[in-house]
């Protein structure tokens, strides 16, 4: 399957991350989702009924960005990609990539991220 819905750049301010600082301060993070779904009947009928509702893959995924901590991304991550998944049983393939552009690392880098696939 070929078919492919794709969300990116879903901002939230989050409180995530190991240290006290990010717990006390927060900053933004960005999502991108990438889903595999058979289109054939959407692309057909032209009915929102026949796939899935982008607003509120966006709308899970603001949820969870404000939402509970999490210490690492690969949680939040997992957590965003486990929840859409279970909620639409439809989907094929879900791949997450949580974006954390200010992750205190020492060097300079424009962007830390982690993806994971279900």
């Amino acid at each position: 399957m070929s078919d492919l819905i794709s969300l990116k750049g879903i901002w939230g301010f989050g409180y995530h991350g190991v240290f006290d600082h990010e717990a006390k301060n927060g900053q933004d993070f960005f999502v991108d989702l990438e889903i595999q779904i058979d289109l054939s009947r959407a692309s057909i009928s032209d009915d929102l009924t026949d796939t899935i509702d982008y607003g509120a893959l966006a709308d899970v995924v603001v949820e969870e960005i404000t939402g509970e901590r999490v210490q690492l991304i690969e949680r939040l991550a997992g957590r965003i990609a486990d929840r859409i998944k279970g909620g639409h049983p439809e989907i094929l393939k879900i791949s997450v990539t949580v974006h954390k552009p200010k992750a205190p690392i020492s060097a300079q880098a424009s962007d830390i991220s982690v993806t994971i696939s279900r």
